[in-house]
C-alpha cells in the first residue's frame, strides 16, 4: 500500500492494519487493507476456535472489507486455520450452544453471499466449523503438511447441524459426501482437494504470496457482474442454507 506524508514522494509502507476492539479487550481478528485486496486474520494464540468473540470480530472485519469493496483473503495462525466451534461453550448444551451454531450459520450465509471473492487460505488444521467455512466461500488454497481438514463432529459425540449438510452436500464430491461427514472423515492436502474442502494446496511458505497473487488478479473483476452470478449459481444452495436453519432453530436466522 501507498501512502503520501507531508507532500514527499509515495513510499511504499508497511499494510494498513485496523484494530476492531478497544485497548482493554483481546485482539485476536486484525484486518489489513491493501490496494487491491483486504486481508483477514484470524489469531487467538491457540487453535482459533470460533467463540463468540471470535465470531464478532470476524464480522466487524467483513464490515470493513465490506466498505473496501475489494477481494477478501481469510487467514488463520501458522499451523492452525481453525479448530471449530468453541468446545466449552458447544458442550454446555442449550440455549449457549444453540446462540453459538445460530451465528455460525449467519457467518456461513454471509460469506457465500459477499459482494466480493472471498478466499480462503487455510494455514493448517481445519476441522469441524473451521472446515465448514471452506465450504462458504469462493477459492480455498491450503497447504502441504501434516494438518487435518475435515467435519469430526460424529468423531467427538456431536451431530453434525443441518446448515452443515446442506454445505457439504453443495460443495464436497459426491463420492466423498458420506465419509466425510457420517464417519468423520479427515483429510491431508491432498485429499481435501479431491474432497472438495480446498481448490489447491501449496507449500507453507507460498500461501499468502499465492492467496494475496489471486486476489490481486479477481480484484480486476465487475464486482457487480461477479455478485449477481454467485447469487444465481448458488441460489438453490441459500434457500436450502435457510430451510436448515429454521429446520434446527425454528428461525431464518
Amino acid at each position: 500500500m501507498l501512502v503520501r506524508c507531508n507532500n514527499r514522494q509515495e513510499e511504499p509502507c508497511a499494510p494498513f492494519s485496523i484494530f476492531l476492539r478497544d485497548h482493554d479487550m483481546t485482539q485476536i481478528v486484525q484486518i489489513q487493507l491493501e490496494s487491491d485486496y483486504s486481508l483477514i486474520t484470524m489469531d487467538d494464540a491457540k487453535a482459533n476456535a470460533l467463540s463468540f468473540e471470535m465470531l464478532s470480530q470476524l464480522n466487524e472485519a467483513l464490515d470493513k472489507a465490506e466498505e473496501a469493496g475489494k477481494p477478501v483473503v481469510i487467514c488463520g495462525r501458522p499451523g492452525k486455520f481453525s479448530a471449530g466451534f468453541d468446545l466449552s461453550v458447544m458442550g454446555q448444551g442449550g440455549d449457549a450452544m444453540v446462540d453459538l451454531l445460530t451465528r455460525g450459520s449467519v457467518l456461513s450465509r454471509r460469506l457465500l453471499k459477499f459482494d466480493t471473492p472471498v478466499i480462503m487460505a487455510a494455514s493448517g488444521h481445519a476441522l469441524a466449523m473451521g472446515a465448514l467455512l471452506l465450504l462458504s466461500v469462493d477459492y480455498r488454497i491450503g497447504i502441504h503438511g501434516e494438518y487435518k481438514l475435515g467435519l469430526n463432529e460424529v468423531a467427538i459425540g456431536m451431530t453434525l447441524p443441518w446448515f452443515g449438510i446442506e454445505l457439504a452436500r453443495a460443495r464436497l464430491a459426491d463420492t466423498h459426501l458420506q465419509c466425510a461427514t457420517a464417519l468423520a472423515q479427515v483429510y491431508d492436502s491432498t485429499g481435501a482437494v479431491a474432497a472438495g474442502y480446498l481448490d489447491e494446496a501449496v507449500d507453507a511458505d507460498a500461501l499468502l504470496p499465492r492467496a494475496t497473487a489471486l486476489a490481486t488478479q479477481l480484484s480486476a473483476l465487475d464486482m457487480t457482474a461477479h455478485t449477481n452470478t454467485k447469487a444465481r449459481v448458488r441460489a438453490d444452495l441459500n434457500a436450502a442454507l435457510d430451510a436448515a436453519v429454521e429446520r434446527e432453530f425454528g428461525t431464518a436466522g
